[in-house]
């Protein structure tokens, strides 16, 4: 994959959570609403916690299994005179992108969802 290809993907990543304090300052009202009519977990504060829990899981998945695929790579690398993924730093750095995209992904549908409220 060319230099310029991962460079536009991690500034999507980067703009798409840095989106993620407006985020959370569209939330409160949503949530304080829901404080005032006696719900401590109410719909929004629920789908809060759940939207995170799932990013996180599937974050914790996508790294892992780019971690795997370069680890898999491991010995066509070495045999083909390239420097392994694993020792070069482009298997982290996959596995960053791969656990930040879930994540981001999560924030920009929420910004969405949360600017049609207003």
């Amino acid at each position: 994959m060319k230099k310029t290809v991962k460079s536009r993907r991690a500034a999507a990543i980067g703009r798409d959570l840095m989106l993620a304090p407006l985020v959370a300052m569209m939330r409160l009202p949503l949530m304080a609403a829901d404080a005032r009519k006696g719900q401590s977990w109410g719909v929004e504060a629920t789908q809060a916690v759940n939207e995170k829990t799932v990013a996180m899981v599937e974050g914790a998945f996508a790294a892992q299994l780019a971690l795997l695929q370069s680890a898999s790579r491991f010995w066509p690398e070495v045999f083909s005179g390239r420097t392994p993924s694993l020792f070069n730093g482009i298997a982290v750095e996959r596995s960053i992108s791969a656990a930040l995209k879930p994540a981001s992904r999560a924030v920009k549908a929420n910004f969405r969802r949360l600017s049609t409220k207003s």
